[in-house]
């Protein structure tokens, strides 16, 4: 089989919609055999927090494709736009059990199989809400901020063993964890503000993060390791301008 992940074993947490999905899909016409979970709508339910499910999910890959050499900790939730005084301990426990605890673990169970086979690719969603503040709620904000450390601590834990350890950090996303935000604004008729804010002014798609989940799972991103891609439309790459009065050049 040809593509660039041929004769690749990979599992995607939270493929039942969205952007583990799409990267599923993606990942199967690019010649991986494909292990696609989450709770509901995908190959196999798992609950990418709970220690034991991940565990079994890992091994349960292992023993039916015979390894592992692509993970992809997509597994999310946004717990809403509470704020710190509107948020109780269990909702911030229960935001990062999935959020961060749920990539721990498929590195935890993920590398050692890895390691067996020589080489491997860990790969996080994290998410622009992780690198400063105004695109998520508190709790979900700190989640996201957490995987990005994570991953450059598990990069470096794992020196030597040539398992590369990366996250993603999407912008605005139409998923069905956005869903709530792009249904609002077409509502009230503002669909065409939806992702002004970012130079592209547009919001972005769950196959534009697959992409980018490809490159880190195949072997084009082989010196890529401990890094933070961000896929936003250029919206993190600067402070909040008018576009108006910035002097912008236009075509």
């Amino acid at each position: 089989m040809s593509g660039r992940l041929a004769g690749k074993i990979a599992i995607v947490t939270g493929a039942g919609s969205g952007i583990g999905q799409a990267s599923v899909e993606l990942f199967r016409q690019q010649g991986a055999t494909v292990v696609g979970a989450d709770l509901k709508g995908a190959d196999v339910e798992c609950d990418a927090g709970d220690e034991e499910q991940v565990r079994a999910l890992v091994s349960k890959t292992v023993s039916e494709h015979g390894g592992l050499d692509i993970l992809f900790a997509n597994a999310g939730v946004s717990g809403g736009f509470d704020s710190l005084f509107e948020q109780d301990a269990a909702a911030w426990a229960e935001i990062l059990r999935i959020n961060l605890i749920g990539p721990f673990l498929a590195m935890k169970y993920g590398a050692p199989v890895m390691k067996e086979r020589g080489a491997g690719s860990i790969i996080a969603t994290a998410s622009v809400a992780g690198l400063r503040s105004g695109a998520g709620g508190p709790a979900y904000s700190a989640s996201k901020a957490g995987v990005i450390n994570l991953v450059k601590v598990a990069a470096t834990q794992l020196a030597g063993a040539n398992i590369r350890v990366n996250a993603i950090c999407p912008g605005l996303i139409e998923t069905g964890m956005t869903e709530f935000i792009f249904d609002r604004a077409r509502a009230k008729g503002q669909e065409s503000q939806i992702g002004q804010l970012n130079p592209l002014k547009r919001s972005g798609a769950p196959i534009e993060i697959a992409n980018a989940a490809l490159f880190l799972a195949s072997d084009e991103s082989s010196y890529v390791n401990g890094q933070a891609i961000v896929v936003d439309g250029g919206l993190s790459a600067s402070h909040p301008f008018n576009h108006q009065s910035y002097g912008r050049t236009t075509t």
